[in-house]
């Protein structure tokens, strides 16, 4: 670890109620990228920077003020450079309840704009000493874990808000996930994670299966003209409207008119 680096360790007890074992702050990003398998629980802070938590293999982008979880058992490291990050390692039985509390998963492990938490936690730790950094850490940590319902509310807002927007625009062409973030003054790949993570697939073709669901209704009112419908529904290409559509539907476009004549 670099001269920068903080790590301050708690004597080891008994793991009943919620027990913590060490509070980091680590800068050394050559000791991110070691593959480490959590002998505990861990909650990570972003102070700076950002990058990827590999988590037995499946990779999680953060950004600086993200709050990642990761559990006893599972393989870590990150990718990145010039990255900072603080943590906190902990287990009981108190933590496996508020997980279940929280809905802190595999699935979801990540919550963002926590930046209010930095000074906070900084602080905390430079002053914690061999009495007191046990209750400095827990500390941290509950106080962490109460601010997670607002932030999920946060992130289920953001989320209908980008739904909101491709349902009000998704025949304008010129419509993209760059455009909307500019528009909400969010980053894209922030949002571009938060869809796929909240919808199940990714932007753009939610995007692509949206027009195609509008096509298929102005064929059903009766338009019957392949080019206009492609327009119509946001496709400035009719050849590349007619392949989306075969993809989607199960046939092409021409077959779908043909069938319900």
């Amino acid at each position: 670890m670099t001269d920068n680096n903080i790590c301050k360790f708690i004597m080891p007890g008994a793991e009943t109620g919620l027990s913590v074992s060490c509070f980091v702050l680590e800068g050394n990003n050559d000791t991110m990228r070691v593959k480490t398998v959590l002998s505990a629980h861990r909650i990570s802070l972003v102070s700076r920077g950002s990058g990827n938590f590999v988590i037995n293999g499946a990779v999680h982008p953060f950004s600086a003020g993200d709050v990642v979880f990761a559990f006893r058992g599972e393989e870590i490291f990150t990718e990145t450079e010039g990255c900072e990050f603080m943590y906190i390692q902990f287990a009981g039985t108190r933590a496996d309840e508020l997980f279940i509390r929280f809905d802190i998963r595999p699935g979801n492990r990540r919550f963002c704009a926590f930046d209010g938490l930095l000074p906070l936690w900084k602080e905390s730790l430079s002053r914690a000493d061999g009495k007191t950094t046990d209750l400095v850490a827990e500390s941290m940590l509950l106080y962490t874990f109460s601010r997670l319902t607002p932030a999920s509310a946060e992130k289920d807002g953001l989320l209908y808000r980008l739904l909101g927007q491709i349902e009000e625009n998704f025949n304008d062409p010129e419509l993209t996930l760059g455009r909307i973030a500019e528009e909400l003054s969010y980053n894209p790949k922030y949002l571009s994670h938060l869809f796929k993570e909240g919808m199940g697939i990714g932007f753009a073709e939610h995007l692509r299966i949206t027009r195609v669901r509008y096509a298929v209704s102005l064929f059903d009112h009766g338009l019957d003209s392949v080019r206009n419908v492609a327009l119509l529904s946001g496709f400035s290409d009719p050849l590349y409207f007619s392949t989306v559509f075969k993809k989607v539907v199960g046939v092409s476009p021409r077959e779908y008119l043909a069938e319900k004549k």
